[in-house]
């Protein structure tokens, strides 16, 4: 009994270090939000001399989080795109097959991998002579905004395959823009409250078998 209830207390003991840790962690991002209750990046700039800026697929597999999360709330993607020229810009969002017919022979730059600290983006262009129709006229985008100035693009999360791109709203070379990407995860304060409850939760059962084995007495051995 006593070697048993040392066991369970460990696990315990572990499993609430882990969910605490979680939760906190959680609860920090939750805490960076900004007033429209997004976690963004800071801008970074992208640049290119061809006509368009994408990015790589980005497959989004959503099975099971159903089960957990009501499809309505997945969360909001939210692009800003700020132009370093006094070219008006597009920024929208598509699946990707459609986007890659789009630009299929035109001189296009795909942005294949993006980290940060210190920020670097991966680009990879891609040959052509074409050049684009104009993006707002396109009617496949899920999303996207175009103009002078600031553009903000929202997207509901969904299932599948997209593409980001950033481009010049004429579709003219030398693609030159700021660019912040932000999430809003509506569920991610009730996740982060309910792993340090499971936490706390955990810590208690972990106390309890503490407590069982600390009073639990080997048995003795009676000399026959």
């Amino acid at each position: 009994m006593r070697i048993a209830s040392v066991i369970a207390a460990s696990v315990a003991g572990l499993l609430s270090i882990g969910l605490l840790a979680v939760g906190a962690l959680l609860l920090w991002g939750d805490s960076q939000k900004d007033d429209q209750g997004y976690l963004s990046t800071a801008s970074h700039r992208f640049v290119t001399d061809t006509g368009a800026l994408a990015t790589d697929n980005l497959d989004l597999d959503l099975d099971g989080l159903d089960t957990v999360v009501n499809r309505d709330h997945y969360g909001t993607i939210r692009v800003q795109v700020d132009p370093r020229t006094d070219k008006p810009l597009f920024v929208g969002i598509a699946p990707t097959k459609d986007v890659e017919r789009y630009l299929q022979g035109t001189s296009h730059t795909l942005v294949s991998d993006v980290s940060y600290g210190p920020f670097h983006a991966d680009y990879a262009n891609q040959p052509g002579t074409a050049r684009p129709a104009a993006p707002a006229a396109q009617s496949f985008w899920s999303a996207s905004a175009h103009g002078a100035g600031r553009q903000t693009l929202t997207w509901d999360v969904d299932d599948g395959n997209w593409s980001v791109v950033v481009m010049n709203d004429d579709g003219s070379r030398g693609v030159d823009a700021g660019v912040r990407a932000g999430a809003d995860v509506p569920w991610l304060s009730d996740l982060a409250w309910g792993g340090t409850i499971g936490g706390i939760v955990m810590l208690l059962i972990a106390a309890g078998f503490t407590v069982v084995a600390v009073r639990s007495k080997p048995r003795v051995a009676v000399p026959a």
